[in-house]
């Protein structure tokens, strides 16, 4: 293949597994990174690089110039503000749109199935703000929303099996609700599969249960992985939104953005998080069932040591 994929957002978790994918299938990737990007999963994989970020004049327009493909993965968690998350989820997102049709190259947009519903929070507002503005630069984009995504390399579902490994009592949320889950291996080789095979539109990945999970075999499966059989007990909802407005206090308090507040709460209490698009959008398969992914992750964490 030989052709080039810029990526935005490289260095983080998902972004890491769809440069390795990437050079799998055969392409060169170019990542736009604030200094030389060193990570064992690209010990054998010759990058481009571009040095600067989002902000760093001309930098997107030098990450796009001659490649094929833009996947623009960057995005913030967490922040202070509607404004703050915007300036990187909207507006950022435009800027690499824009770049990627001045330079003529196809452009994926990662967002998140909390774009879904903007009014839960200012994360899921600034995801669908980025959409919209992202359609009405280049209608042709693919906008790409995965569900929650765990694996190795992973640090905030690590905690989830630590809590499981330790504790004699699990919490669950509601006992209705279902979510949709992905293993990162997965969801960067859907990702590159858009690269080489294009396709325009909206697209929601999920792993082999296109039905989503409930939260008691979410954390069942996490149970499970680590050996160990805890009792389950559920959390009340109005507890979670009282840790949420807490949590949204002391980041006020303390200038110190949190990625759990009241609205990450009111997006873990959604009753649906499971995908709305037809699977045969998604090209190629999920290998990893929850069951065997977390088998899977927990594997390497207790190679790297991060578990016992």
């Amino acid at each position: 293949m030989g052709g080039v994929v810029a990526v935005t957002g490289a260095t983080g978790f998902l972004g890491r597994h769809l440069v390795r994918a990437l050079a799998d299938d055969g392409w060169t990737p170019r990542v736009l990174v604030r200094r030389d990007p060193i990570h064992p999963l690209w010990r054998d994989v010759e990058v481009e690089v571009v040095a600067g970020d989002l902000r760093t004049p001309g930098a997107l327009e030098r990450l796009s110039r001659g490649a094929e493909v833009v996947v623009h993965v960057a995005g913030l968690i967490k922040a202070a503000s509607l404004d703050g998350f915007n300036a990187v989820n909207s507006d950022g997102a435009l800027a690499a749109a824009r770049a990627a049709r001045e330079a003529g190259a196809r452009f994926i947009l990662v967002s998140s199935y909390a774009a879904r519903e903007p009014a839960l929070s200012n994360y899921a507002a600034s995801k669908r703000a980025g959409e919209e503005a992202v359609l009405a630069d280049s209608p042709h984009a693919l906008i790409v929303r995965p569900p929650a995504i765990y694996g190795p390399g992973d640090t905030e579902t690590l905690e989830i099996f630590k809590l499981a490994a330790s504790s004699p009592v699990l919490p669950v949320l509601s006992p209705t609700a279902r979510v949709a889950m992905i293993h990162v291996h997965d969801a960067a080789k859907k990702l590159a599969a858009y690269c080489k095979d294009p396709i325009s539109g909206l697209v929601e990945l999920s792993d082999v249960r296109r039905d989503g999970y409930t939260w008691t075999e979410i954390m069942s499966a996490a149970a499970a992985a680590m050996g160990r059989n805890p009792s389950l007990a559920r959390l009340p909802g109005g507890s979670i939104l009282a840790a949420g407005a807490l949590a949204d206090a002391w980041s006020f308090a303390t200038r110190t953005p949190s990625v759990f507040g009241l609205g990450k709460a009111r997006e873990l209490l959604h009753a649906d998080w499971t995908p709305s698009s037809a699977p045969e959008t998604e090209r190629v398969p999920s290998v990893f069932g929850l069951a065997d992914g977390f088998a899977d992750t927990v594997d390497w964490y207790r190679k790297q040591g991060w578990l016992p």
